[in-house]
């Protein structure tokens, strides 16, 4: 099994310059077809996010799990908010409920303390319009009066789902205004290259679309004819 790696944060900050969209591509043509947090939206307008994934799993409410997990600053939501710093995004498996909450402006306080990139949940956020100000990009189903139910925090930084997209810890988060994408970490570098290189195509077909004022299908999907043309657009640079 491929292991895990320590994206450096040089690739974070390149990914942030690439659309979700791309990125989309690019994963789906190394066969990794789940890999689109469906409905989850990002709360924080204009807040990109490029983070590596650390994890929080959250299981339904019944009284013997509470008494093993909330139990104050010991509590699985702290100890994996505190794994979280800059370049550190915390995922929440909320389980897809829609209102649940992962958090509000007391707890989450600790990703701001700590200087966390961000959250990004299947479930709710609590508190929405204090949390919002944190400086983190926020992405998540919808936001919540609720506290406490019908959810609670059970394990830190283990495998979980997102949205119906398997999130391991480490794996890099990318989210725009689209929504967000998960690329796994030993492929962020492959991932990258490959939708920068196809960004920089995509540029010059759309210029030679305009000059020629031709149907796009003339050049896309990018063809022989469409690599050339960067070809000579980079030996002009030169």
């Amino acid at each position: 099994m491929p292991q895990p790696n320590d994206v450096p944060q040089s690739i974070l900050d390149r990914f942030k310059k690439v659309s979700t969209a791309t990125i989309w591509s690019a994963l789906n043509r190394k066969g990794y077809t789940r890999c689109f947090m469906e409905d989850v939206h990002l709360m924080t307008p204009g807040r990109r996010l490029a983070a590596r994934a650390r994890t929080l799993r959250f299981l339904p409410n019944r009284p013997d799990l509470q008494k093993e997990v909330r139990i104050g600053e010991g509590g699985p939501e702290y100890k994996a908010m505190s794994t979280c710093g800059p370049g550190d995004v915390l995922v929440c498996d909320a389980l897809g409920i829609k209102y649940a909450s992962i958090g509000g402006d007391v707890k989450l306080l600790q990703l701001k303390m700590n200087g966390a990139d961000g959250v990004v949940t299947d479930g709710a956020i609590r508190d929405l319009d204090i949390v919002a100000t944190y400086g983190f990009a926020i992405y998540a189903r919808g936001r919540t009066p609720t506290g406490g139910v019908p959810l609670d925090p059970y394990q830190p930084n283990v495998d979980i789902q997102c949205a119906g997209v398997l999130v391991r810890p480490g794996d890099v988060l990318v989210g725009d205004n689209d929504g967000v994408v998960v690329v796994p970490s030993h492929l962020a570098q492959e991932v990258l290259e490959w939708a920068e290189e196809h960004e920089e195509l995509e540029e010059v077909i759309k210029e030679q679309i305009q000059i020629e004022k031709c149907v796009p299908g003339r050049y896309y999907p990018p063809g022989d004819a469409a690599h050339r043309l960067l070809e000579q657009k980079r030996k002009t640079r030169r």
